[in-house]
């Protein structure tokens, strides 16, 4: 017999993709959603859609994970994102690597991710192989910031289809979270003794933007993989900028 393929989605105010995520995971034995306790339609989405719901006070990626695969105690396990969809091609991939039961820990998968008016294929955003088919009880979670990633146990291999990925649905999305990052980045730096201040800030904008849409090959993404570039370059550039926040007025006596 197959071994059982569970799916885990963590969520939070999700409602805007997570009928078409959960959708795309009806292949699966188990569809396991931990929520943070969703202010939206989040919940009765994931309830409707025949998915067992927990909630849990957000407290990072890792808690959060490290609740949830205890929930898990075998077969194999699919991770998405509440705003990624599983492919048909890649649904029929993790079926036949899971059928095959060929002694892998985990298996990476391609992710193609939705940007302005397309899906990004350079800039750096492209094949953004993930580990996020793997046996319970044989990955491990490390965080980085504000990302998270999986560590097998054992060998690996990779698979064919794409997790389709949709981060922003607005400039204004993108933008606080470039915000968000910035500051998170700027508070690491800061904590490891970086120094930072207006001429790191511009260098390492102007370095990030040659690496996104030069050495990346960015430009090839047309109008939308210049304005990933340009956001990249903001994000460089306030996260060293940020590390010295100067007084911003303070003591309140400046002449």
């Amino acid at each position: 017999m197959r071994p059982t393929i569970t799916a885990l989605v963590l969520t939070y105010n999700g409602e805007r993709l997570l009928d078409r995520c959960l959708g795309s995971l009806a292949f699966c034995d188990r569809i396991l959603v931990v929520d943070s306790f969703s202010t939206d339609a989040t919940v009765a989405i994931a309830q409707a859609a025949g998915a067992e719901v927990l909630q849990r006070k957000w407290e990072g990626p890792g808690p959060q994970f490290a609740f949830a695969l205890e929930k898990i105690s075998d077969g194999w396990i699919v991770s998405l994102d509440q705003d990624e969809i599983c492919s048909e091609e890649l649904r029929d991939s993790i079926l036949a690597a899971t059928a095959a039961d060929s002694g892998e820990a985990g298996y990476w998968i391609p992710r193609r991710s939705w940007y302005f008016d397309r899906f990004l294929k350079h800039s750096g955003w492209y094949p953004d192989h993930l580990l996020r088919l793997f046996r319970a009880g044989r990955m491990r979670v490390e965080v980085s910031g504000a990302h998270y990633s999986f560590h097998p146990d054992g060998e690996t291999g990779t698979l064919t289809g794409d997790i389709l990925h949709y981060p922003y649905e607005s400039f204004r999305q993108h933008l606080d979270k470039v915000n968000d990052y910035a500051q998170k980045g700027a508070d690491d730096l800061r904590a490891k003794g970086k120094r930072g201040g207006l001429c790191a800030g511009l260098c390492h904008g102007a370095g990030r933007f040659i690496r996104i849409y030069i050495i990346k090959r960015g430009f090839l993404d047309g109008r939308a993989g210049f304005i990933n570039a340009i956001h990249g370059a903001f994000y460089a550039f306030l996260k060293h900028l940020r590390i010295e926040e100067g007084d911003w007025g303070r003591p309140f006596e400046h002449k």
